[in-house]
């Protein structure tokens, strides 16, 4: 027979849940909304004490993402930066975090298989997710290392596939819009007595909106699903590529994404990124008498090649990494006041990295500057228990182990020397000749970490809750801050970083109204950051607070409105002094912090056949450095979308980004370095219109 069970927290947030942003025709993020993940199993809204936000079916529909910050900015506590092309920055509950590790800050998953490796992640790793054709996009604010393992300190994100087993459809359709973009998508689902077929694919391309950049980009997915009477089995390949020319920052001085004889231009035309990622994943589910088990066995594969534009000399990175692993769980029944869940996740993985320079000068030999491999080994034991204490009240407690090892091995000469041993050559801004590159010798690192979760949910009364979260949370430092050392750090006797969270919420839906209001106060413990003398070190202290509030009231029949807000402190604490810093920085605002986000989306359903949204996205001002002497303004953005869905199974749609040709960034910068300075931008598209048309068969 088919599994059936009721999801604990555990469950809900290892497999996430959808619950939509709200339009008419998918009233969401309300106590009763049912969150059913990609695997068919449900909870309901009122029984997680956490702050979960996921946007549906219905809302990636209508806005057609052609990169993922354009659904999540309308996230509370998300504060997101588009690079160039593909590329991205991400802040959950957080400052958008830069440097190697900042990405072991978040878990990126789709289908709740990591995108990347314990140890190996990319700040651009969402581009290997397929978000443009995603049955759902789910996000976890908050600490959520017991739910996730590792990676999952400031929060997580899923992208959900589309949902095998029902009936034989499809989807084809055309996108075009300005600078040379077109995307073809096509989607096909079929069923065939105990089995379903699903296969998604898009492709697009893109000229660039600014001088010689552009990308290509193809994403494919195949699922399979054996319904039997004792098993499930789901099966999911991802397949992803992209050949990007990548623009850098415009440096022409403060407000230059203002002046149009410099907004398009790209100082780095020779920049480029090639990557590719491969995953696959069987999930088995079964029951017994007493409960229901999962077991999740997946492989893993990304490549990537690109240059780093960004750093003196252009050197040119390679790096990728293969894992084997298996997700596994065991829930108990729901019957009596206890339940729960507990399961192990292994995971074991090769990774390399090579980094090399054409052109040698001062600091920056030519030849090899690093080539190493790394494997890794991850263990983690979890378990989460639920007591229901009385008619009101729910207690949860999670706890995880988790036991990481690195086994670095240094393919060229140890130390600080060019690839031939030979010093490297003296310069004004380096008179001893130090290189800037140091590669430490064959070495095994071990880490062991433990996180707790305390939840609790009351119901005031029917559809009004209240809930606390305490967390314990950790990050494991990644690879590339252990071994890709520069000057003359040989060894970084780095230790995990560690989060304490505690998180207060009400939430209610009270007839055509339904909305959250959450607090938080986070303090992270051995922040890993590059100082002043180019060591990656651990001794820093953050804290993060913050209010977010989303509501969703339905008008009438015809007319809705959601809103979403943050507000949001982030602040340097002891022992922080950042590369181009000579001050420890207590109590400063971190870089990249914006205080107020928000998002507003009015929905007006014109008939059984039309639809027209109109969305306002507000970004508040943000300092730019470390020392709080300079800000980015911030910006107010307009975009609309409409679409008519015919009678015979076709339909278009036109949508406006930008709408009132606003001037602004998608990111700034101050650098202070004493290679380069100034304000720096990433440049925000002009108003762009775009045009899809489709079938549904």
């Amino acid at each position: 027979m088919t599994t059936q069970y009721r999801i604990k927290p555990l469950q809900m947030a290892m497999l996430l849940a959808s619950f939509a942003a709200g339009t008419v025709k998918a009233q969401d993020n309300i106590l009763e909304t049912i969150i059913v993940t990609s695997e068919r199993q449900e909870t309901a809204l009122q029984d997680i004490p956490a702050s979960i936000y996921s946007l549906g079916s219905d809302t990636l529909e209508m806005i057609k993402h052609v990169h993922i910050g354009e659904v999540l900015n309308s996230v509370p506590g998300v504060v997101f930066n588009r690079g160039n092309g593909q590329e991205s920055l991400l802040g959950i509950r957080s400052p958008v975090l830069t440097g190697a590790g900042s990405c072991g800050a978040f878990q990126t998953s789709q289908d709740g298989i990591p995108l990347r490796g314990a140890g190996f992640c990319n700040v651009n790793q969402l581009f290997e997710a397929n978000s443009e054709q995603a049955g759902n996009i789910e996000i976890v604010r908050g600490p959520g290392s017991v739910l996730f393992g590792v990676n999952a300190l400031h929060g997580a994100i899923n992208v959900i596939s589309p949902t095998l087993g029902g009936e034989s459809e499809g989807d084809v359709s055309l996108d075009i819009g300005p600078n040379e973009y077109a995307r073809l998508n096509v989607g096909l689902n079929g069923k065939y007595d105990d089995h379903s077929f699903g296969a998604y694919f898009n492709g697009a391309s893109d000229g660039g909106y600014l001088d010689d950049s552009g990308f290509d980009q193809q994403k494919l997915n195949l699922s399979h699903r054996y319904t039997g009477s004792e098993v499930t089995v789901t099966t999911v390949m991802a397949a992803t590529n992209l050949n990007q020319e990548t623009a850098g920052y415009l440096d022409g001085g403060f407000e230059a994404f203002k002046n149009d004889d410099l907004n398009r231009t790209n100082g780095n035309p020779e920049a480029f990124r090639d990557a590719q990622s491969f995953r696959l994943h069987s999930r088995i589910e079964g029951s017994t008498d007493n409960g229901s088990w999962v077991l999740t066995p997946y492989y893993r594969d990304t490549d990537m090649t690109f240059l780093m534009h960004f750093l003196p000399g252009a050197p040119l990175e390679e790096n990728g990494h293969e894992s084997f692993g298996l997700q596994s769980m065991y829930s108990s029944g729901g019957n009596g006041p206890l339940t729960w869940t507990a399961g192990v996740d292994f995971e074991f993985s090769e990774g390399f990295l090579k980094q090399s320079q054409g052109f040698g000068f001062g600091s920056f030999p030519s030849g090899k500057q690093y080539d190493y491999s790394v494997d890794t080994q991850m263990v983690s034991p979890y378990v989460l228990m639920e007591y229901q204490s009385s008619d009101q009240d729910q207690l949860t407690l999670g706890l995880r182990y988790e036991f990481l090892e690195y086994d670095y091995n240094n393919q060229m000469i140890n130390g600080n020397t060019a690839e031939d041993g030979s010093s490297c050559s003296p310069s004004a801004f380096n008179p001893s000749g130090t290189c800037r590159y140091s590669r430490p010798g064959d070495r095994t690192d071990d880490f062991d970490n433990y996180s707790l979760q305390l939840g609790w949910i009351h119901d005031i009364e029917a559809n009004v809750q209240l809930f606390t979260n305490v967390s314990l949370a950790f990050r494991a430092p990644q690879a590339t801050e252990l071994y890709r050392l520069q000057q003359n750090q040989q060894v970084a006797d780095l230790e995990s970083e560690e989060m304490e969270s505690f998180e207060v919420g009400y939430r209610a839906s009270r007839g055509n109204l339904s909305y959250t209001l959450a607090a938080y106060y986070m303090k992270k413990d051995n922040v890993i950051f590059q100082d002043s003398g180019r060591r990656n070190v651990d001794n820093g202290e953050t804290k993060h607070r913050g209010l977010e509030f989303n509501t969703l009231l339905n008008m009438n029949e015809a007319w809705s409105l959601s809103v979403t807000a943050s507000y949001a402190r982030h602040t340097y604490e002891a022992n922080v002094a950042p590369r181009g810093v000579t001050v420890i920085l207590d109590g400063n605002d971190i870089n990249t912090a914006p205080k107020l986000t928000g998002n507003a989306k009015l929905n007006w359903q014109i008939n059984a056949n039309s639809n027209l949204n109109l969305e306002w996205v507000h970004m508040g001002p943000y300092y730019t450095n470390e020392s709080n002497t300079h800000k980015y303004k911030g910006h107010d953005l307009l975009n609309m979308r409409y679409q008519y869905d015919s009678t015979n199974n076709w339909y278009v749609s036109a949508r406006i980004t930008n709408l009132l040709d606003t001037d602004y960034a998608e990111r700034a910068r101050f650098n202070a370095f004493s290679d380069f300075s100034g304000d720096e931008y990433f440049v925000g598209q002009k108003r762009g219109l775009y045009l899809s048309v489709g079938s549904r068969f």
